[in-house]
């Protein structure tokens, strides 16, 4: 997912001299739909505070559609499905800062994640409809496209301007370390969220009972327990 792995200095230099123009991104995306994610169990590592994962939520799943005028684009619409986030893996020091919280451009890292999960399926031949849409993607778009979000969310109020944050993000998920990530292999078995979690969303969901992917002999439509909690919400 999102890893920065990145001290101040770093960030700051990035965000003066970074491999990405952010300026030169396109403005003109947007959001539409809801931002839903669910804590569902402890995290038994130091890199977190949990294991969360982001629900397409009924009827109105979050989408970016991307600007008119974002050069080459690879796609226009990107819709992610259930998948497992930590929002921004950012060093506890950095989230210090303002624009540098986790979760503080959610939307955006919920693109970005997914781009991700895609491209570790498509990596190891095992690809649905969804995630095949993206396979002539290069690396450097998946940071134009964090970056073009996070101005989305500026122009669209839900953020406060930032003159640092945006860019160096967007350079930092440029660097090697994302690259290394995305090409990746054996990666995508373990991206899929567990019937167990599905099945926490599902009855978190109730009482509409909605089921959120197929259906298995371990996911019954009925109300399970209430142990997901809901992180954030937001709607466009």
């Amino acid at each position: 997912m999102l890893k920065f792995f990145l001290m101040l200095s770093t960030i700051l230099l990035l965000s003066a001299c970074g491999t990405l123009n952010f300026d030169k991104l396109s403005e003109d995306g947007r959001f539409e739909g809801t931002v839903l994610v669910m804590w569902v169990e402890e995290n038994n590592t130091n890199s977190g505070n949990g294991k969360f994962v982001y629900v397409p939520a009924p009827g109105d799943p979050l989408r970016f559609v991307r600007g008119n005028d974002a050069d080459g684009a690879t796609v226009k619409i990107i819709e992610p499905e259930m998948m497992y986030t930590d929002g921004g893996t950012i060093p506890r020091q950095i989230q210090l800062f303002k624009g540098f919280s986790p979760w503080g451009y959610a939307p955006a890292y919920m693109i970005h994640d997914w781009l991700f999960v895609a491209r570790h399926c498509i990596n190891d031949d095992t690809a649905n409809d969804r995630q095949s849409v993206i396979a002539d993607m290069k690396f450097i778009e998946s940071a134009e496209i964090i970056g073009e979000a996070i101005k989305a969310l500026v122009v669209a109020e839900k953020v406060q301007k930032n003159d640092v944050a945006p860019a160096a993000i967007s350079n930092a998920v440029a660097g090697p370390i994302s690259y290394q990530s995305w090409v990746a292999q054996n990666r995508c078995a373990a991206n899929k969220v567990t019937e167990d979690h599905r099945a926490q969303v599902t009855a978190a969901l109730a009482p509409q009972a909605i089921i959120l992917g197929p259906k298995t002999e371990n996911i019954e439509p009925v109300i399970i327990s209430n142990t997901a909690r809901l992180v954030t919400s937001l709607s466009f």
